[in-house]
């Protein structure tokens, strides 16, 4: 089973390491032959600049309005009092992941102490069931010493019958 899941997990990494490059590397637009053949060489190639890459929102966790509103914040200048309103916006949200991150905490806690409190349970079935074996195991070598002292008691009896069914015989023999 272990071998198995070593197996499974350097299959996962070496994937997940060939296929990064692909994964994260950004879309080239290679200019064409035919437009570059095109063009006469006397004009000159005007440079644009690559377009700025947008934030996905579901990758960025912001919905596409706080996008729009970012972007267009970016084209101007901040107002005191937007700045203002956007310092208690944030202090608001970091309130509420504070109280968020409060009510977990107390969650984990909970369940941590019930997971104790099982734990401990657990360990008291284990010992008392590690107690139950020992006192199986000892019944039952005690068990096997009587057996074999009935067994001993046996031979010895019918030793002496025979031998003195034996003795007998040949005493009237004579």
């Amino acid at each position: 089973m272990r071998v198995v899941v070593q197996s499974l997990l350097r299959l996962t990494l070496s994937s997940t390491i060939l296929l990064s490059p692909m994964l994260w590397a950004e879309p080239t637009q290679a200019p064409t032959t035919q437009a570059t053949a095109a063009a006469p060489s006397s004009q000159a190639n005007p440079t644009v600049a690559p377009p700025k890459p947008n934030i996905i929102p579901a990758v960025a966790g912001a919905n596409a309005t706080t996008q729009t509103q970012a972007q267009a914040q970016e084209n101007k200048p901040l107002t005191a009092e937007q700045i203002v309103k956007e310092k208690a916006s944030q202090e608001a949200r970091v309130k509420a992941l504070v109280k968020d991150q409060a009510t977990r905490l107390q969650q984990l806690e909970k369940a941590n102490l019930e997971a104790l409190a099982q734990n401990q349970e657990l360990q008291l079935k284990n010992d008392n069931l590690g107690v139950q074996v020992q006192v199986l195991q000892s019944e039952q070598s005690a068990q096997m010493f009587l057996y074999g002292a009935a067994t001993i008691a046996v031979g010895v009896l019918l030793g002496f019958l025979i031998a003195s069914y034996i003795y007998t015989k040949r005493r009237r023999q004579w």
